[in-house]
């Protein structure tokens, strides 16, 4: 059945859309299976996406038609298509009135996957409109609240450098937090990798034990304050609040210096706003591990990467995993820092959409998959600054030296960027980040071609 005129608004201006303020605008690579015309396809899934189905109903009034998802941009040659969704389509929390991430997904990233006319459809970039994005939590904690932890200044801190404890899975409790403590002599921040949780042979309350005595015995050494990102992510919020207060619980005074893992894709919205609303002063850490099974490049249904960075500072989200933008070991461009200012930014321009944030908090870029200290200046250059939080797990365990002078090769790694001081040169007086040119001889010659001379190192 061709929903066309009911479903489709070519008329709509975009800036009037947005300037009325009334409907999210989502933007959507889409292409019809063979025999479905591009315009009744599309009808088809606003209809899906909101009011309709594929024949009309004795149920339908005027009323219900006001709250149609109408396609107002079609553009067949390029695949794309524009739909607007009415605000009041979305659900609302009963205790308070607040928005859900839950709700827009089901709407805009719904049954309309799965529909028998539509060979594919993504959602690339999504417009929420200033009255729906002040029901949303945003963040309640972010980078700044690091800096002010590690005795830094709240603008402009620089990065926090971190880590992942390799093996991600494997180590018993005593040589997980030996390897914290190493670490930590160097280093600012660790996390747990998201398979970590409460392992038969690594029991939760053992381990976070002794990763606290690791954190107050470093602290002591270092004079330095440490921060450790903790795995909370179960099925059941319950849990996730449980094991919440067994870490802070062991942490005890140090208990302001962890934040929570949550992994927000495989666990959902729901498991990110458990933690956001039960733990508001803890820096949220949202993982994203399985997110490329959506929104890889590969994949043509689903959401994009933006789209999702948008979710998950909507939501809550302290920071969030961003890839390294093709500086490290995982898929990306360094065009891709468009998603970083997205997160950082009170304004920042998208795929297809500008959005105002309207001084909701800013999302901290996390920055890990493959990093070490000689691709640290590349990336901070191509960012244009260097306030992220950054996890090099093989950066730091695979230095020749071990984890502390991995750590503290990061660290200098920085400091020459900041510095404005070539990273080889700044190496000649550095012992660990000459290390780092050794231990990581592959980068170092792509990068830093010349390094073994002028390094002396055969």
């Amino acid at each position: 059945m061709d929903q066309s005129k009911r479903y489709v608004r070519l008329d709509l201006a975009e800036d009037d859309l947005i300037a009325g303020g009334g409907h999210v605008l989502c933007a959507y690579r889409m292409q019809p299976k063979a025999g479905h015309t591009y315009l009744a396809a599309a009808a088809h899934f606003a209809a899906e996406s909101s009011t309709g189905t594929n024949v009309e109903v004795c149920t339908t009034d005027d009323f219900t038609r006001s709250l149609d998802a109408l396609v107002y941009l079609i553009d067949e040659t390029r695949g794309q298509m524009r739909i607007a969704f009415p605000i009041a389509l979305f659900d609302r929390n009963i205790i308070d009135g607040r928005a859900m991430i839950a709700s827009f997904l089901t709407l805009a990233v719904g049954n309309n996957q799965g529909m028998s006319d539509i060979d594919f459809a993504k959602l690339m970039d999504f417009y929420m409109p200033p009255d729906l994005l002040s029901l949303f939590d945003g963040p309640a904690c972010n980078i700044a609240d690091l800096w002010r932890v590690l005795g830094r200044r709240q603008i402009n801190g620089g990065m926090v450098a971190g880590t992942i404890i390799k093996p991600k899975l494997g180590l018993r409790p005593q040589p997980f937090a030996d390897a914290c403590y190493r670490y930590w002599l160097g280093g600012d921040f660790i996390k747990n990798d998201e398979p970590q949780g409460n392992q038969v042979f690594a029991p939760l309350r053992q381990i976070i034990g002794l990763v606290a005595d690791s954190m107050r015995r470093a602290q002591d050494e270092t004079g330095e304050a440490k921060l450790f990102s903790a795995n909370i992510t179960a099925d059941d919020p319950a849990e996730m609040i449980a094991r919440a207060h067994v870490i802070l619980d062991a942490f005890a005074e140090n208990a302001g210096h962890v934040a929570f893992l949550v992994d927000g894709f495989v666990a959902g919205p729901t498991a990110v706003a458990t933690c956001r609303r039960n733990f508001p002063d803890h820096f949220l850490h949202y993982h994203r591990a399985g997110h490329g099974a959506v929104t890889s490049r590969q994949s043509r249904r689903g959401y994009s990467v933006l789209a999702h960075m948008k979710m998950a500072r909507l939501i809550g989200a302290s920071g969030i995993h961003t890839g390294t933008m093709g500086f490290g070991k995982m898929e990306g461009d360094p065009a891709e820092k468009c998603v970083a200012y997205m997160l950082e930014r009170d304004s920042a321009e998208g795929l297809c959409f500008r959005q105002d944030w309207h001084g909701m908090k800013a999302c901290t870029p996390i920055i890990s998959g493959g990093m070490n200290a000689l691709r640290l200046p590349g990336f901070f250059t191509n960012l244009g600054h260097s306030n992220v939080i950054q996890t090099s797990g093989g950066g730091a365990f695979g230095h020749r030296d071990g984890p502390t002078a991995g750590a503290i090769s990061l660290r200098q790694a920085h400091q020459s960027w900041v510095d404005g001081v070539d990273l080889v040169e700044y190496a000649m007086g550095h012992p660990e980040l000459r290390g780092a040119f050794a231990s990581f001889p592959d980068d170092a010659d792509r990068l830093y071609p010349g390094w073994r001379e002028k390094l002396g190192i055969a």
